[in-house]
């Protein structure tokens, strides 16, 4: 049976530049269209948070502005309520190892940007994954986590390689992201990645550079899972 870690945020705000926070966690849409189309191709999917703190889901992303259609949104809720026992209880990364899995698949929403993009487990253990050359997969604003996968020289594990994100231009739709204080796209791009986005904002957009898969944003949640599962299936 090919298994899967996804590690999710456990960060429950993102501090913007004035100091305020906004409330964040994991993007309904990023965890549960890959989470089903994993469970639906029979694969085995472990759920792990920094220190194993309970995840919580973004309301923005069960809402009109930030999730889509009612009959969209209201669908995820009841997907959402259905995995709850598998929310509940996540492994806590840093007692897990990456090697033990098939696939490494990091979900987005804002949350990653406040800790995964300074979580020196995670950062440790993305490198380990990208240099094993085994699968690994990043979506939306999952590419934050990156960011503190440093090597002993300082240089960013990920730098030279190819991957999407949520670009500036759908970042910027978000009234508060005007005060954020920095964007996905920038940083990784300052990392030295190889950074590309779809000519139209807000459509599927998967990049695969060897082992390393991302996505751009929300819409290309069931285009990056279904990749996985062809490739790996």
């Amino acid at each position: 049976m090919t298994t899967v870690l996804m590690v999710l945020t456990a960060a429950r705000h993102w501090t913007l530049r004035d100091g305020t926070q906004h409330p964040t966690g994991f993007w309904a849409e990023e965890f549960v269209v890959p989470y089903t189309t994993f469970r639906d191709a029979g694969w085995d999917v472990t759920i792990a948070t920094p220190g194993g703190a309970t995840p919580i889901v973004d309301e923005l992303s069960l809402s009109l502005q930030g999730g889509g259609l009612p009959a969209k949104t209201r669908k995820l809720r009841e997907q959402l309520d259905a995995l709850e026992p598998v929310l509940a209880h996540p492994a806590v990364l840093a007692d897990v190892d990456p090697d033990d899995y098939d696939l490494v698949f990091y979900p987005g929403g804002h949350g990653p940007m406040e800790d995964l993009a300074v979580d020196p487990v995670s950062g440790a253990l993305l490198t380990q994954r990208l240099d094993s050359g085994r699968p690994l997969a990043l979506l939306c604003h999952a590419p934050a986590a990156i960011l503190a996968a440093q090597r002993e020289d300082g240089t960013n594990a990920f730098a030279g390689r190819r991957m999407t994100g949520l670009s500036n231009a759908e970042e910027r739709l978000n009234p508060f992201a005007w005060k954020a204080n920095w964007l996905l796209e920038d940083k990784v791009k300052e990392a030295g990645v190889d950074y590309s986005k779809a000519r139209v904002p807000l459509r599927p957009y998967v990049v695969v550079d060897g082992n390393l898969y991302s996505g751009q944003n929300p819409q290309s949640s069931h285009q990056l899972a279904t990749r996985l599962v062809r490739d790996l299936g």
